[in-house]
C-alpha cells in the first residue's frame, strides 16, 4: 500500500474510531462505507465495519467484514471475540465456542475469554466446561465473579451446587 493510500485509511480510521468511542456506530458505518474498496483491504477498516454494525445489532451483517479481518490479522483475540459475538447472537454457538477456543491458544491467559467460554458452555448446556472455564477466569481475575449474577447466559446453570459454590451465590 502506497504511502497515500495509508494516510487516508489511517484518516478513515481515526474518524471511526472516534465515532464509536461517542457511541455514534452509525456515523462509523458511513464513513467505512463511504471508502468501501479502502476499509475492505484494510484489517483495522474491517474490524472498525464489523464494530460498527455489531453495535447496531446487525449482527449477520457484522460476520463478513470481522471474518475478513480475521484473515488479515488472524492473531487478533479482540477480533476474534467479536466475531464470537456475533456468532452467537445469529445462533451458530458452536462457531462461536470453536473461534474463542482458539483464541485462548493465542492469549491463554485472558480471563476474558475464559468467561465467554463460560457461558457460552452454559448455554450449550455442558456443565462440565462451564465450571472448568468460569473457575479460570475467576481465578486469572476475581473481578469477573460481579458479572456472574446478571448475566443471562449463566441461566442454565443457577441451581447447580457446585456453580453457586464456585460464584459465592446463595440460596
Amino acid at each position: 500500500m502506497n504511502a497515500i493510500l495509508r494516510q487516508r485509511i489511517g484518516r478513515v480510521r481515526r474518524e471511526a474510531e472516534g465515532y464509536l468511542e461517542l457511541g455514534m456506530p452509525e456515523h462509523a458505518l458511513a464513513v467505512l462505507q463511504k471508502h468501501g474498496k479502502l476499509t475492505h483491504g484494510d484489517a483495522r477498516g474491517c474490524y472498525l465495519l464489523g464494530e460498527s454494525l455489531r453495535e447496531l445489532h446487525r449482527y449477520r451483517q457484522a460476520v463478513y467484514p470481522l471474518q475478513r479481518s480475521l484473515e488479515l490479522i488472524p492473531d487478533d483475540v479482540n477480533v476474534h471475540m467479536a466475531l464470537a459475538w456475533c456468532y452467537k447472537r445469529t445462533g451458530q454457538l458452536q462457531l462461536a465456542i470453536d473461534l474463542l477456543e482458539h483464541a485462548l491458544q493465542i492469549e491463554p491467559g485472558a480471563a476474558i475469554l475464559h468467561y465467554n467460554l463460560a457461558c457460552y458452555w452454559s448455554l450449550a448446556c455442558d456443565r462440565r466446561r462451564t465450571l472448568q472455564y468460569l473457575a479460570a477466569a475467576l481465578e486469572i481475575d476475581g473481578n469477573f465473579r460481579d458479572f456472574v449474577w446478571d448475566e443471562p447466559d449463566f441461566d442454565p446453570m443457577r441451581s447447580d451446587p457446585l456453580f453457586r459454590s464456585l460464584t459465592g451465590m446463595t440460596a
